[in-house]
């Protein structure tokens, strides 16, 4: 059972500003399964366990808010929710309601206790729901990719997932990659974002180069960034990857074209996204499993840029210019890694 309660959040919110993430960017804090209690009130209500939240919701939500945060909160939309506590199937606009009255600015919208062949008609319930309190909430498709989303999803939520749930494996991040982001970035912008689930910075089984590379290709991707680590017990390196403030650019800049693979051969890939200003964001990826570090090149031509083009080449993870080249950039890129580049 989860451990959420009052005092974890609590304690995250306060970490979110005194680590510095607030002010890089980091300013959603979402409570996932488990807040409920196993049973609706008398009036058909959601209510929070008491023994875990005893201030309430409302009241957290505005300590929350105090601190220049926004709160988000978790739902289902089947009958139950993933760890059986109640979903909102028929409770839509009751429940919208009360977590409008809550002061939630997000909802994490789960899919489990539900049949697959009503998946939109049951996220259109919720977004008119939603709609109809007049309160902005974000709301996250969390359907795990189901009827893919991609096509239908923007105009229900702001972000859909597209595949099954992430966990802190090095295949893990890959499967997401492949099956969430590659070759999806054509439906994805300001609005609706392509949600291929929380980053795994920071939680434990991936090396500092995985690390960097889940980062900076979620980034790239234009996925929302999610924080999934533990903020009381996180490491510095985990940190610093998560603060990068020029790799985090990428992910918020204001032309809002998410990034895709636009070259690959076997172990080697390059993505790239372009940017506000006629620039390109550039991701070199070896994500090859053994042997010496790898050269990958990546040429203007490819990126759109016209021919005799001179690019202005810098790295994003060490913020330092590298120089001027024509023609393309080549870089040594260990295993599991990337070199992140904007030219």
């Amino acid at each position: 059972m989860s451990a959420v309660n009052e005092t974890v959040i609590r304690v995250a919110a306060d970490r979110l500003v005194t680590l510095g993430l607030a002010d890089a960017g980091y300013r959603y804090l979402n409570i996932d399964d488990c807040w409920a209690e196993k049973t609706r009130d008398t009036n058909g209500q959601l209510q929070a366990d008491p023994a875990k939240f005893p201030s309430g919701m409302q009241a957290l939500a505005e300590s929350i808010h105090q601190k220049g945060l926004l709160f988000g909160i978790y739902g289902d939309a089947g009958l139950f929710t993933c760890a059986g506590f109640p979903g909102s199937r028929h409770h839509e606009a009751d429940d919208a309601a009360l977590f409008a009255s809550w002061g939630v600015d997000y909802l994490k919208y789960d899919n489990c206790f539900s049949a697959a062949a009503d998946v939109q008609q049951r996220y259109k319930e919720m977004r008119d729901a939603l709609n109809s309190t007049g309160r902005p909430i974000y709301f996250s498709m969390c359907q795990w990719g189901v009827a893919g989303p991609w096509h239908w999803a923007k105009f229900i939520g702001n972000s859909w997932r597209t595949d099954a749930d992430i966990a802190p494996s090095w295949d893990s991040v890959l499967r997401c990659l492949d099956n969430g982001a590659a070759g999806l970035a054509k439906f994805a912008g300001p609005g609706g974002w392509n949600d291929p689930d929380m980053l795994e910075v920071g939680v434990g089984g991936l090396t500092p180069a995985q690390q960097r590379s889940h980062f900076a290709l979620w980034a790239l991707a234009k996925a929302p960034l999610l924080i999934g680590a533990d903020l009381s017990d996180i490491s510095a390196t985990s940190l610093k990857i998560l603060l990068s403030k020029e790799v985090i650019a990428i992910n918020q800049d204001s032309l809002g074209v998410a990034g895709d693979i636009i070259w690959k051969e076997g172990p080697l890939e390059v993505w790239a996204a372009p940017l506000d200003g006629d620039a390109r964001a550039v991701i070199l990826f070896n994500r090859h499993h053994a042997g010496l570090p790898e050269q990958i090149s990546v040429s203007w031509a490819q990126l759109g840029y016209k021919p005799g083009f001179k690019a202005a080449v810098r790295d994003l993870f060490a913020e330092t210019d590298l120089g001027v080249f024509e023609q393309g950039f080549t870089a040594t890129v260990a295993n599991y890694d990337v070199a992140v580049l904007r030219a």
